[in-house]
């Protein structure tokens, strides 16, 4: 399961083999200096979370969601599994606008 790690300078985004695989990306590492705000949702599948579509990655929706969602020249990674709550990581000039991952 994807999780996020913090070693104090930098945020890591660690992806098992499978969800690298599932999402066709590799672990994702930005600097803690690049955060704006971690939010949470009790609902992740909501319109008001996810934005534009899929690509590249895996989805089956309310099943599982991995990979690059595109919208409007930015992009947001997902891994959300289920109907599981979200932490929502917002960051500033970063590859991804936004990490979505499920607890």
């Amino acid at each position: 399961m994807a999780r996020v790690i913090d070693d104090g300078e930098f945020f890591t985004l660690k992806l098992s083999i499978l969800e690298k695989v599932g999402a066709l990306h590799g672990n994702i590492k930005t600097a803690k200096a690049n955060l704006i705000d971690i939010t949470n949702a009790e609902n992740p599948w909501q319109s008001t979370v996810l934005r534009g579509i899929r690509a590249p990655g895996t989805g089956i929706p309310y099943v599982i969601l991995l990979g690059t969602m595109r919208y409007k020249k930015k992009k947001d990674f997902t891994a959300i599994y289920r109907r599981r709550p979200v932490d929502i990581y917002t960051f500033k000039d970063c590859e991804f606008e936004r990490w979505i991952i499920s607890k």
